[in-house]
């Protein structure tokens, strides 16, 4: 059997525990091949008081190139934050030049959160990540982002109905995508919803207690786990249940062993969880 391939497009950052440093070693766990395609090269990330950054964009393309040129084929393509028009422009060739039919793509569209967008999200950006989510077979916002995508106002405090949670999935798969996991939805002070979409199914819900405060990379660190997952045979459902059992035991070793935040999920620890026999 020919050993499964996904291609991961996100930045790459030495220190704190995202983006490909983190997808690359978790679908690996899960015996899939990463191959990366960086779109901007940090020594740590942005949270950090100081960090180094080279934006990958004007040599994407060429990297890109030796991909065609010996005929990659990928069973699946997953993709991060992009910082730019241009990126999403290449992202979206490089999705048609490798998406043969029988390749599913995720994207993460990494917009912002809390109801504000990043500072990089202008009109024209957001109007450029809805052109990139019709190429999308599994989406995974959050509530910022699957507000923004659909142009509708982010709701006070975050609270939201799960009839008008599966109305919105409803009308943005519409566009593209057919599965839609919405992540970390305040549900109470204690609790986190996560929202489950199969089109044409009744909706599924996964809870999870809130333990500390947000870390970063723990979006990549769920959508790795929900592309691997899926492409070994497993539901959404399953696969996103996975995605959040981890990443609760991830965090839960963070707090007890007092791991800064912007330090990222320790997720080394429980790499084994993710091995099926």
């Amino acid at each position: 059997m020919t050993q499964k391939k996904i291609a991961l497009i996100n930045d790459v950052t030495g220190f704190g525990r995202c983006s490909i440093a983190v997808m690359a070693p978790i679908v690996s766990a899960m015996k899939i091949q990463a191959v990366t395609i960086p779109t901007a090269i940090l020594s740590t990330h942005t949270q950090f008081p100081i960090y180094y950054f080279d934006d990958y964009t004007p040599k994407m393309r060429d990297y890109i190139q030796t991909y065609k040129d010996l005929n990659l084929k990928f069973d699946a393509i997953a993709t991060g934050f992009l910082g730019s028009e241009e990126q999403v422009d290449i992202v979206i060739d490089f999705i048609k030049n490798f998406n043969k039919g029988d390749t599913f793509v995720l994207v993460d569209p990494v917009m912002g959160d809390y109801g504000k967008l990043y500072k990089t999200y202008t009109p024209a950006m957001c109007n450029k990540m809805k052109e990139l989510v019709r190429f999308a077979e599994i989406l995974t916002p959050k509530l910022t982002e699957l507000c923004t995508l659909l142009d509708i106002e982010y709701p006070d405090e975050g609270k939201v109905s799960l009839e008008k949670l599966e109305s919105m999935c409803e009308k943005l798969s519409k566009k593209g995508p057919r599965h839609i996991v919405v992540t970390g939805i305040p549900f109470n002070k204690k609790q986190i919803l996560n929202f489950i979409y199969n089109k044409g199914e009744d909706y599924q819900l996964i809870m999870s207690d809130k333990i500390g405060n947000d870390r970063s990379g723990t979006g990549d660190v769920i959508s790795s786990i929900i592309a691997g997952m899926y492409m070994n045979g497993h539901s959404l459902y399953e696969s996103a249940k996975k995605a959040t059992t981890f990443v609760s035991k991830c965090i839960e070793y963070c707090e007890r062993n007092k791991v800064p935040n912007y330090w990222g999920l320790c997720f080394e620890m429980f790499l084994r969880d993710l091995t099926e026999e």
